[in-house]
């Protein structure tokens, strides 16, 4: 797939494997204040910074869905935050795509905007505070956290430490449970207020 063409009404841009943009269509530039020639070439996450309803982030570099669409797994729409041009919050649904042709992938996040109720549904609760106090985690959680927000599924970082699978994916519940989350984007966001991770 040498080259890849979007024509869309809805904000609509693509990225490869590394999450590097290819494309940025006008809707998205319009939706956003983003021209295409500063978004393609930046990684989608740098340039979206987008925020789940509840304030955390979902846009950087270990992006679980990033990871789960290259793992193949079908995503349901999202609702995030992102910002416009003028600095404004604007709600959106938005839907990953994987296309894939001759062994090369390509994902489109196809972005369309909320309005009327499904906005409301959708506004942003504040961050919580900066000095929100981190739990007390084991050395080998603190370690697993940092591959996770790598991106790197149990089975990848169970190979890595030399560690069965199943020990992984309970020291990732151990992980959920210390910071009270209930998914590991969720765990994720906690851990960068806190300061255990950085901000992507």
């Amino acid at each position: 797939m040498s080259s890849v063409s979007v024509r869309s009404g809805d904000a609509v841009f693509s990225f490869g494997d590394d999450l590097v943009v290819l494309t940025w269509n006008e809707a998205a530039e319009r939706l956003t204040g983003i021209p295409a020639a500063e978004a393609i070439g930046s990684p989608c996450w740098a340039v979206l910074g987008a925020r789940s309803p509840r304030g955390d982030l979902l846009c950087h570099a270990g992006c679980s869905n990033a990871r789960l669409a290259r793992e193949g797994w079908c995503l349901d729409c999202q609702a995030m935050a992102v910002r416009d041009a003028a600095g404004e919050t604007r709600q959106v649904q938005t839907s990953t795509i994987r296309v894939e042709q001759d062994g090369h992938r390509v994902y489109l996040h196809v972005l369309r905007e909320a309005n009327g109720a499904e906005a409301e549904e959708l506004e942003v609760v504040p961050e919580p505070r900066a000095d929100e106090r981190a739990p007390e985690l084991t050395a080998r959680q603190q370690e697993i956290l940092r591959l996770v927000d790598a991106g790197r599924g149990a089975r990848a970082i169970a190979a890595e430490l030399r560690l069965a699978e199943s020990t992984v994916r309970n020291h990732i519940r151990g992980i959920l449970v210390a910071f009270g989350a209930h998914s590991q984007l969720e765990a994720l966001a906690k851990a960068r207020r806190c300061g255990l991770l950085r901000h992507a």
